[in-house]
């Protein structure tokens, strides 16, 4: 999600009220100067300019404070380092200075904290003060360091300045508040904008997808097209909206509004059609999500590991390793962390163990991706299912992580499900997940303990978990299914009743069981002799 922020005012003009040669001569030459740092190109440029006008200028007159202005902002965007040493430089630097350098730390990936420990300074001294112009800039640095505290603070600050009717200064705190997962303060702040712009309704709708409030989401995008034609970064929010519900009626809507209203721009967006692909996979039309990413001007990543991903969960295990073969050969596009837990999910759908056992070594030594949770569970699960059960507990061992309930449930599922499994394995493996903690796994674990026991017939032992669930309150969760139909989606869970059309299909499904029923009692005439 792109946040709007204003543009940067440009710095004061300097005062040209002197009129005699002396002043004429050094305005023509902090015009060529000038000239030259609009045509630079790049920071080694640059520092020849720089170096220059410390040369041949005077540091207290105004046209160079204008200079340096200009150098801070190019350097800002270019090299940070060097925009601190030129701030530096700069005597009773003014506003447009401050903003500049605290603009560039906000949008560093590493430097983030620099933006509020300059703002912090910037208050300390008192002139020149905080303007509508560093509040958006210091609210994303808060943003992307989850500093709810200091965020609030700043919007005390903003209150007491009296800049709450800013429009960009709001988009910055429902962004700030929405990353913190403050949703309901994101929402206040959005219900009391006086003057919204296309970006505030995009970040709440964002905001609202991110939080998983995916129909709230799509009832604000109603409201948004009243007054907004939806952009690049709408659509996408609402694509993954639909892929969240599974709505692919109304994520086919999406997809076909992209193609009718938006431009040309929008339509071969990479983020809009990878959102695409992500969302069909969801939606169970791997035909349609494979049509788009063959469509597709430009792929990074993120595209081939939706794809990845989504054969991976629909089964398609080769499809899924002819993608990834085809990444990172045919289109030399370098694989992340995600990618290989796609990769690893398919070996595990389709019981491919030694690719991966391979697969998961590339990753380690070839690309030097550091496993993590999800890597280690997805081979533990792998070789579980295929019986190498002492295998998978040595690989649990090493892990340089505590194993979660997730890891050490699939080691109880495989060992419900072998013939000769080891009874006190299984106890101690269950006694590991009820320690782990978490809601819901405790029916789930009785259950697959009372499978062990039952493939060991150990009836009473059956009996006995049985009634300890049945003391203690524990029910097996219902299994649920959702389907779209007409773009309203329906949620049945096993035995369920609530459904007002209930009556009526049980009634089919009947009808379908009973006709089922019949076709097996058919005679068989695939034996019989040809007629001629």
């Amino acid at each position: 999600m792109a946040l709007a922020f204003p543009p940067n005012p440009p710095p004061p003009p300097p005062h040209l009220t002197n009129t005699n040669n002396g002043d004429s001569l050094s305005l023509c030459h902090h015009s060529r100067l000038l000239r030259l740092l609009n045509e630079c190109t790049d920071m080694s440029q640059l520092k020849q300019i720089h170096a220059h006008t410390l040369r041949t200028t005077s540091t207290t007159h105004p046209h160079t404070l204008f200079l340096h202005s200009r150098i801070l902002h190019f350097s800002s965007s270019a090299d940070l380092r060097y925009a601190f040493r030129v701030f530096h430089q700069i005597q009773n630097p003014n506003s447009f200075a401050w903003n500049t350098l605290i603009r560039g730390c906000a949008r560093s990936s590493e430097l983030e904290n620099q933006a509020l420990l300059l703002y912090c300074k910037m208050l300390s001294q008192g002139d020149p003060m905080p303007d509508e112009f560093t509040f958006p800039f210091v609210l994303r640095a808060c943003a992307y360091l989850f500093a709810l505290s200091k965020g609030e603070q700043l919007h005390a600050h903003v209150v007491k300045f009296g800049f709450d009717s800013d429009v960009y200064i709001g988009n910055g705190l429902i962004h700030l508040y929405a990353s913190c997962g403050c949703l309901d303060h994101a929402r206040k702040v959005f219900e009391k904008m006086t003057e919204r712009s296309i970006v505030s309704w995009n970040v709440m709708i964002d905001s609202l997808v991110g939080a998983g409030e995916f129909e709230t989401s799509l009832k604000v995008f109603g409201q948004m097209q009243k007054l907004f034609e939806p952009d690049g970064y709408t659509m996408q929010s609402i694509i993954n909206a639909c892929a969240g519900l599974g709505a692919m009626y109304l994520g086919m809507w999406a997809h076909a509004y992209v193609l009718r209203k938006c431009d040309n721009a929008v339509a071969s967006n990479l983020l809009v059609n990878s959102s695409l692909v992500d969302m069909y996979c969801k939606c169970g039309s791997l035909d349609m999500a494979l049509q788009v990413f063959e469509r597709m001007p430009k792929r990074d990543v993120i595209t081939w590991n939706y794809m990845i991903l989504g054969s991976a969960m629909h089964g398609k295990a080769v499809a899924a390793l002819k993608c990834f073969d085809r990444m990172i050969n045919t289109e030399s596009c370098k694989p992340n962390s995600i990618t290989f837990v796609g990769v690893l999910s398919a070996c595990n759908h389709r019981g491919m163990v030694s690719k991966g056992r391979k697969f998961f070594d590339m990753m380690v030594k070839e690309y030097k991706i550091e496993p993590r949770l999800e890597h280690y569970g997805c081979l533990i699960d792998l070789l579980a299912r295929a019986g190498f059960i002492d295998e998978a507990l040595n690989l649990v061992s090493s892990m340089p992580m505590k194993p979660d309930a997730v890891i050490w449930r699939c080691l109880l599922d495989a060992c419900s499900k072998q013939p000769h499994a080891s009874i006190e394995l299984s106890e101690e493996v269950a006694m590991q997940i009820l320690e782990s903690g978490g809601e819901g796994i405790s029916s789930g674990v009785y259950v697959l303990l009372s499978r062990v026991y039952a493939s060991a017939s150990r009836w009473n032992d059956v009996g006995s978990i049985r009634k300890l669930m049945t003391e203690e309150g524990i029910a097996k969760e219902p299994g649920c299914s959702l389907i779209d139909i007409d773009g309203i989606t329906h949620e049945f869970f096993a035995g369920d009743t609530s459904h007002p059309c209930s009556r009526e299909i049980y009634h089919v499904l009947d009808a379908l069981n009973e006709y089922s029923n019949s076709c097996m009692h058919l005679p068989d005439y695939s034996q019989a002799p040809m007629v001629n």
